[in-house]
């Protein structure tokens, strides 16, 4: 059911998106108006979890939804939106209890959800993201591609990975000041 909705949830849109025409069409009433707005807000999220690219489905179907929260969770880090991290990071609290061995996630989860500013977020990330890296390639996935992106100035040039399900470079370690920094190490199939 998740794989379909997947697939039909953008073309749906899309589909909704083309029969209504422009959005400032006098004709549109404010119902209508807001739910294309929702849309196209659904849209961007998607894409910018990696929805554009192909879905990314694991093996194992409880690492899997956590894993969809953690893309949520990645973009809310790009974004520097502490508030959506923490609802994204609750999700992957209550999934990660239901995973073998997710009890590293569930903690970094809950780190997340507590934390008092955004650098405290993307450092229980780290660690999370170290967590997610093993579990993702002992699950293997039977859709899809993952990536693992490094960006070595983050934490002071320490450096830190995480995973993605695209390959552009949305650094969720330094977000708007430094986006685009990082690279592509390796690829999970």
């Amino acid at each position: 059911m998740k794989n379909v909705l997947r697939v039909a949830m953008p073309l749906a849109l899309a589909l909704m998106v083309s029969a209504c025409g422009n959005k400032e069409d006098d004709h549109a009433d404010n119902h209508d108006h807001a739910a294309m707005e929702h849309n196209e807000s659904m849209m961007k999220n998607q894409e910018s979890m990696g929805a554009a690219a192909g879905p990314v489905v694991l093996k194992d179907d409880k690492l899997n939804a956590v894993y969809q929260h953690y893309m949520h969770l990645t973009t809310a880090l790009t974004r520097a939106d502490m508030a959506e991290a923490k609802v994204a990071a609750n999700a992957i609290e209550a999934g990660a209890k239901e995973v073998s061995g997710g009890n590293s996630l569930a903690s970094a989860a809950s780190k997340i959800s507590a934390a008092s500013s955004v650098e405290a977020q993307r450092e229980a990330y780290e660690t999370m993201s170290n967590d997610m890296m093993k579990m993702v390639k002992q699950s293997g996935l039977s859709e899809g591609k993952v990536y693992v992106q490094y960006c070595p100035m983050a934490f002071d040039n320490k450096g830190a990975s995480w995973l993605s399900s695209t390959e552009e470079i949305r650094n969720p370690y330094m977000g708007e000041k430094m986006m685009s920094c990082g690279e592509n190490k390796e690829s999970i199939q």
